[in-house]
């Protein structure tokens, strides 16, 4: 499964990346933000993913500016 990792400036497209990889990056860091661009349907298979490997994952949606489309996705994935 891919998802789009948030963007780095306004006019920038989202990067890419493979749900091994986030895999990899958990050891490094527990706390990933994407784009507002993944389905939710995607972003619940990530949750699901990550809970049956015996993770508590958290997510939940950060508004940056006063626009309806202008949030990102973060979320937190935390051994238990």
């Amino acid at each position: 499964m891919k998802l789009k990792l948030a963007r780095t400036t306004l006019k920038a497209k989202p990067k890419s990346v493979e749900l091994s990889k986030i895999e990899e990056m958990l050891p490094q860091k527990s706390i990933f933000y994407f784009d507002r661009d993944n389905s939710h349907k995607d972003l619940k298979a990530l949750i699901e993913h990550f809970e049956e490997e015996g993770y508590n994952v958290y997510m939940r949606e950060v508004k940056y500016g006063l626009n309806e489309d202008e949030y990102i996705y973060e979320v937190h994935i935390v051994q238990q």
